[in-house]
C-alpha cells in the first residue's frame, strides 16, 4: 500500500468555518463542479433510469482535482472529476467493460465492492492484481451475475478517504418482489481537510486525538450524584487500570470529519423530489472511511427490502445502523407532509449527514437534535454478561459487572485459521461444536487462555452472540431498530449442507498503540494465507476481543449470517462484529484464487487488520 503524495493544501482546515460556509449559496455553486450530477438533484423515476448500454466501455479517470468548498480549497482524488465518482448502472447478465486510467503520481486501483467476479478483476493490489501504474490504464472485464445496490472504491493506500469511491447499481433481469415509483442513491461518507496520513500519524501518537467527548471532572460529579461516590470512583479507576476510555466509540470524529450525503454537507441539503402518493426506494450506501451512521427519517417508517444487495423478507423499522461498507435498500411512503429529513447521525454523535425528501426543491424539514454520546459499558468488554442464554438487551441491562477484562499476557498461541493452515488433524473432519455452538445458541462463552500477545491489549472474560442487540447508543430509544437477527433471505440458500469444519478468528488490537490485527498478528506478521478448500462448506466464527465495532469484509464469496434464520440465512459481503461478540457466518468456498479479507475501517486495514484467503 503506497503512501499518498502530500496535498498542496495545509494539513488542517477549520471544520467550523467549513460548516458555516456550507450553508451559503456560494458553496452550493462551488460544489456543482465537484460532485456528480445525480447528487445535485432528483434521480429519474423508475422506468426512465438509463443504464450502461450492452457492449459499451465505461471510462473512469482518477486524478487529483482542486475543489473549492466555500472560502476554502482542498485537493481531492476524484473519479472523472467528481466526489463521489459517477453512478455506474448495469443490468444483471451484462458484461462490464470498465477502463480505468491513472492520472496520479502513485499507483491506484478500483475494487467492485460486493460483486462476485474473477480474482484478477477484483482490484486489490498485491493479492491477485498488480495495481495501475501512474499514467497507465487497466481494463476490468467481467460478467455481472447478480443484482442489487453496491459501490466501488480504491484499494490503494488511503485514497478512498480522499474521494476515490462511487455507487454501483445492477438492475435485475426479473421483476422485483416490491413496488416503488422513484429510486434514489443515498451515499453516506466522511470528508476531512487533513491529509489522511497525518490523521494516521496523530492516531499513532495519541489514539484519542480526535475524541473531544471524553469524561471530565464535571461528568464525575454528575456520576457521583447519580450512582454514588464509591461506584463512580470505582468505574473511573477500572477504566484507567485498563488504559481504556468508555467514550472511545470512533477513532475519528466530527472534530475533523464533515459527514456527506452524495458528496454534499448538511448545509447544502441534498434533496430527492417526490410526488404525493409515490413509493420511494432509497439505496443507502456507507462509503465512509471510518464512520458508522444511524439513519432515520422522522415521521416515516422504513421498510428494509435489501441488505448488501440481496433481497430479504421485508422488515419495517424506525431506524437502522449502517456499518462501514454495508448497503441497505428501504422503501418509504411519504404522507401529506411537504418535506422529510433524512438524518444520518454518526455513531459517536459528533456530527451528522443530512438530506431531504420533498415535493419540490428548496424545502426542508426540522433537523433532529443530536443525541448524547453513548458510553461503552462492561458488557462491551465481556463483563456482566448473562452466561445462561438469550440475546441480551443491550447496554441498559448489562451495566456494572465486577472486575474487568484480562490484560493480555506476552505470548501467542497457535489458534484459529493458523492452526487449520498448519494442517492439524483431518482438515475436513466434522466441525467441532462446544464454545461456538453455545455462542450461537445465545449464551456467553468464557474466553479461553489465548491472548494473542502484544498485538492485543485486552481480552474479554466472555463473548456471545449479539445479533439481537441494536448496538451502543440505540438501546431503549423507543424506536424499532433494525437488528441482524431480523434479517432473513427472501429465498432459501443454495447450499443446504452443514459446515464440515470451523475456523475461529479473533479480532484483536491495541488501541493505545493503535495496532490492529487478526489473532494478534498484523498482515506483515501473518504465517500465511487463511486456507479454504474449494467446494467445501465451512463456518467462520469471528470473536471480537476489542472494545470497538469492526466491519469485516470478505472478497469473492458470500457470508451467510448465522442469526437463527435457518435455511433463510441472509447473504452479506460485510458483517459488523460488536465488542465482545462471537459472530458466525457460513461460507461456500466456490471461488478459486486469492481473496482479500479485512476490516473495512480504512485505518485499521492500513495498520494490519488484513489477511489473504486462498481457495484451492
Amino acid at each position: 500500500m503506497n503512501r499518498r503524495s502530500p496535498t498542496e493544501v495545509p494539513a488542517y482546515h477549520s471544520r467550523r468555518s467549513f460548516l458555516a460556509s456550507a450553508a451559503s449559496l456560494g458553496l452550493w455553486a462551488a460544489l456543482r463542479g465537484t460532485v456528480p450530477s445525480y447528487a445535485l438533484g432528483p434521480a429519474v423515476a423508475v422506468g426512465r433510469a438509463s443504464g450502461i448500454p450492452l457492449g459499451d466501455r465505461v471510462k473512469l479517470g482518477i486524478a487529483e482535482t482542486r475543489i473549492n468548498l466555500g472560502s476554502e480549497g482542498a485537493t481531492a482524488t476524484a473519479i472523472n472529476g467528481t466526489v463521489p465518482g459517477p453512478l455506474l448502472r448495469f443490468r444483471e447478465g451484462q458484461e462490464a467493460i470498465i477502463e480505468v486510467t491513472n492520472g496520479l503520481r502513485e499507483d491506484t486501483s478500483i475494487h467492485w465492492h460486493g460483486l462476485i467476479l474473477p480474482p484478477g478483476m477484483d482490484g486489490v493490489p498485491g493479492v491477485s492484481f498488480a495495481g495501475i501504474k501512474p499514467g497507465e490504464s487497466f481494463t476490468y472485464r467481467f460478467s455481472i451475475n447478480q443484482s442489487g445496490t453496491y459501490w466501488y472504491h480504491s484499494h490503494s493506500g488511503l485514497q478512498e478517504q480522499t474521494g476515490v469511491y462511487g455507487p454501483l447499481i445492477v438492475d435485475p433481469k426479473e421483476p422485483e418482489p416490491y413496488a416503488y415509483e422513484r429510486d434514489y442513491v443515498v451515499l453516506l461518507s466522511d470528508w476531512t481537510f487533513e491529509d489522511p496520513y497525518e490523521i494516521l500519524a496523530n492516531l499513532k501518537k495519541q489514539s484519542n486525538y480526535y475524541n473531544f467527548q471524553q469524561r471530565t471532572l464535571g461528568t464525575l460529579f454528575r456520576d457521583v450524584e447519580q450512582n454514588g461516590w464509591s461506584a463512580a470512583i470505582g468505574d473511573r479507576l477500572m477504566w484507567g487500570q485498563m488504559r481504556m476510555d468508555p467514550t472511545d466509540i470512533s477513532d475519528i470524529t466530527g472534530y475533523t470529519y464533515t459527514y456527506l450525503v452524495n458528496g454534499l454537507p448538511p448545509g447544502a441539503n441534498w434533496t430527492g423530489v417526490f410526488a404525493r402518493g409515490e413509493r420511494i426506494r432509497l439505496r443507502f450506501i456507507n462509503a465512509g472511511a471510518a464512520s458508522y451512521f444511524d439513519v432515520r427519517i422522522p415521521g416515516l417508517k422504513m421498510t428494509v427490502v435489501q441488505a448488501d444487495g440481496q433481497d430479504i423478507q421485508p422488515v419495517v423499522v424506525d431506524e437502522l445502523r449502517i456499518a462501514i461498507a454495508e448497503t441497505y435498500d428501504v422503501i418509504v411512503e411519504p404522507g401529506e407532509g411537504p418535506a422529510y429529513t433524512i438524518f444520518a447521525e454518526a455513531m459517536d454523535r459528533s456530527g451528522f449527514a443530512r438530506g431531504t425528501l420533498a415535493v419540490r426543491d428548496g424545502l426542508s424539514a426540522p433537523i433532529p437534535e443530536r443525541r448524547p454520546r453513548p458510553l461503552l459499558s462492561m458488557a462491551d468488554m465481556g463483563m456482566g454478561m448473562d452466561h445462561g442464554g438469550g440475546h441480551g438487551g443491550g447496554h441498559g441491562e448489562h451495566g456494572g459487572g465486577h472486575g474487568g477484562p484480562k490484560p493480555a499476557a506476552p505470548h501467542v498461541m497457535e489458534h484459529g485459521a493458523d492452526a487449520h493452515a498448519a494442517g492439524h488433524g483431518d482438515r475436513r473432519s466434522a466441525m467441532q461444536h462446544g464454545a461456538a455452538g453455545a455462542a450461537n445458541a445465545g449464551g456467553a462463552v468464557p474466553h479461553g487462555p489465548e491472548d494473542h500477545g502484544p498485538g492485543n491489549a485486552m481480552v474479554p472474560d466472555a463473548t456471545k452472540d449479539r445479533t439481537g442487540e441494536p448496538g451502543i447508543g440505540l438501546e431503549g430509544s423507543g424506536r424499532r431498530v433494525l437488528l441482524y437477527a431480523d434479517l432473513r433471505s427472501l429465498s432459501p440458500g443454495s447450499d443446504p449442507r452443514p459446515p464440515s469444519r470451523e475456523i475461529e478468528l479473533h479480532l484483536t488490537g491495541n488501541m493505545e498503540r493503535y495496532m490492529w490485527s487478526f489473532d494478534g498478528k498484523k498482515y506483515s506478521e501473518a504465517d500465511g494465507p487463511i486456507r479454504f478448500f474449494y467446494g467445501e462448506r465451512l463456518r467462520l466464527t469471528l470473536v471480537n476481543d476489542t472494545m470497538m465495532n469492526h466491519p469485516i469484509h470478505l472478497h469473492g464469496m458470500w457470508f451467510e449470517l448465522v442469526n437463527g434464520s435457518g435455511a433463510h440465512k441472509p447473504r452479506k459481503h460485510t458483517v459488523n462484529v460488536k465488542p465482545a461478540e462471537r459472530l458466525s457466518v457460513d461460507i461456500t468456498a466456490d471461488a478459486r484464487g486469492d481473496w482479500a479479507f479485512h476490516c473495512h475501517i480504512l485505518y485499521h486495514m492500513e495498520m494490519g487488520m488484513f489477511r489473504v484467503v486462498t481457495v484451492a
